[in-house]
């Protein structure tokens, strides 16, 4: 059986944790920061899990893990 190709733009995106969850970076932290409260600046900066009703389909873009 062929290999299944890895979507490279996810990969660059998301990351696997070990217990195999993957974890995503958050949006709307790159320009216009000043408006922008330090708190909603601090909590863009963590990680977060991609939810559970859609790692189906990062398992079929990350089937190897990124």
């Amino acid at each position: 059986m062929a290999k299944i190709k890895t979507n490279k733009a996810a990969a660059k995106r998301f990351k696997s944790t070990g217990t195999g969850k993957i974890r995503r970076w958050h949006a709307f932290k790159s320009h216009i920061l000043t408006k922008k409260s330090k708190k909603r600046k601090r909590h863009l900066r963590q990680d977060a899990a991609v939810p559970a009703d859609i790692m189906k389909q990062m398992k079929r873009l990350l089937p190897y893990g990124a």
